[in-house]
């Protein structure tokens, strides 16, 4: 009996050509989302456990320059839930990453899986990077400028801790968003959309709508803006060599240079 049972799942699972079923496809994606939520969850509580420290982390980049406050009784302990549920979402994603590409490898070419699993892991690895600037670099940058500009000694730069960590928190999630950009030349280069010539030719108006950019998704003073707009820059260089490497033409380019060479043969 047992062994009917098994027999008939396993039928559930694999077709008669050998290949997973639907129903097959739909239990290993809810098994993977079950891990992935098994793992968000312990890592949520994990950190909850440190929240205080995390705010000590967070703080730290502006102290000496602000005085923090709590406006509101519970602020502080959502801030505490905030912080700890952001970081254990972080944790979780390249877990989340490893998964989405187990479960769509199978369905992919050799070379499209290795391009797919570049993809995940270049992406994981372009926003942390734009994170740690951000940490590093730019959000000490901005908040000792910023923090320089009261003024008279009597005045007293105070902000509420809710404010502050949205502002870290906006301030990461920009700069990882920017540090994607060679990332997503990479994938249009790829397709044949984006070639190294346009790349080049673009550079001044690119330029341009950079810093526009920049305006538009930082907080209205220059310095941050400048602090956006410059990695940014970078980036286009970078990308555009990453474009010359990964470009790919579109198959009716190469299917006119064949016809051109064998009417010239």
């Amino acid at each position: 009996m047992a062994t009917k049972i098994k027999h008939r799942k396993g039928a559930e699972v694999m077709g008669d050509d050998g290949s997973m079923t639907l129903g097959g496809h739909l239990r290993e994606l809810r098994n993977r989302i079950v891990i992935c939520a098994v793992i968000y969850i312990v890592a949520a509580v994990g950190f909850l456990a440190i929240a205080d420290q995390l705010i000590d982390f967070l703080t730290a980049m502006a102290d000496g320059v602000y005085n923090f406050i709590s406006i509101d009784p519970q602020e502080k302990l959502i801030q505490y839930f905030r912080v700890a549920l952001l970081a254990a979402l972080v944790v979780t994603i390249p877990f989340i990453a490893y998964h989405v590409y187990a479960f769509a490898k199978p369905g992919l070419k050799k070379s499209e899986s290795f391009f797919f699993g570049l993809v995940l892991v270049l992406g994981l690895g372009l926003f942390v990077v734009g994170v740690l600037f951000a940490y590093f670099v730019s959000l000490p940058f901005m908040l000792n400028f910023m923090g320089t500009l009261a003024g008279a000694d009597y005045i007293v730069q105070t902000t509420s801790i809710a404010s502050y960590i949205s502002f870290c928190i906006t301030i990461f999630l920009i700069f990882g968003a920017v540090f994607e950009m060679p990332l997503v030349v990479i994938i249009l280069a790829r397709m044949g959309i984006v070639s190294p010539q346009l790349m080049n030719k673009a550079r001044g108006v690119m330029i341009v709508l950079i810093f526009f950019v920049a305006a538009v998704i930082t907080p209205p003073d220059i310095v941050s803006q400048t602090m956006v707009a410059l990695p940014m820059c970078l980036l286009y260089v970078i990308s555009t060599a990453l474009c010359k490497i990964f470009y790919k033409k579109p198959m009716a380019d190469e299917d006119e240079e064949e016809e051109e060479a064998d009417e010239e043969d």
